[in-house]
């Protein structure tokens, strides 16, 4: 049985790092809460004897729709740039490491337990913004600022972008999964390239 999640079920850190043997005991926001309680309502009984893997993603990038759809025109018009401050960490994932993950935990009946589905580098958004504009051959200078994303998105959605959490897919590497993407150079480059 596999079931998936998000890295929203990690509080929100500057310093922390998570990998999947953190245990989210008091959900600190809106999204870690529904992310827990999500969870929580996927487990089989234990009698049942049905192996379980949940899978908590990060930001998917593909070619089509999604996060990278929404950035595009911005990014294109040279408006593009970092979130905010552009220091949270932005967890992302190639399209076809996401999927992998999905098939590589079926097909294996070794993996059981979480699995965090995000790319083993580590980025900031800035770090993000930098080359998603660089793989359009575009400057990233541009910040979008606090307040607009809390007046267009609300406080709790935009929240999600202000800030961000330190995820590390320790368990998916220990398990044996190769990552096809494993830095955002050449992810950026094969989206939109």
């Amino acid at each position: 049985w596999v079931s998936s999640s998000a890295i929203g079920y990690y509080p929100y850190s500057e310093v922390e790092e998570y990998t999947e043997d953190y245990v989210n005991i008091s959900p600190s926001n809106f999204q870690s809460s529904l992310c827990k309680q999500w969870e929580m309502c996927s487990l089989l009984d234990s009698c049942v004897g049905v192996r379980h893997v949940i899978i908590r993603i990060g930001i998917v990038l593909g070619k089509q729709g999604g996060a990278v759809q929404n950035m595009m025109l911005p990014f294109r018009l040279g408006l593009g740039g970092p979130i905010g401050s552009g220091d949270q960490y932005t967890n992302w994932i190639h399209i076809d490491d996401a999927a992998g993950i999905f098939a590589y935990s079926i097909e294996n009946s070794r993996v059981d337990g979480v699995m965090n589905a995000v790319a083993p580098a580590i980025n900031t958004n800035k770090e993000f913004a930098k080359a998603f504009a660089g793989a359009l051959n575009r400057p990233a200078v541009l910040p979008t600022p606090a307040f607009a994303m809390n007046i267009v998105f609300g406080p709790e959605r935009a929240e999600m972008l202000l800030k961000g959490q330190k995820v590390i897919p320790k368990r998916t590497l220990d398990s044996g999964y190769q990552f096809k993407f494993t830095d955002l150079r050449s992810a950026m480059k094969n989206i939109v390239g």
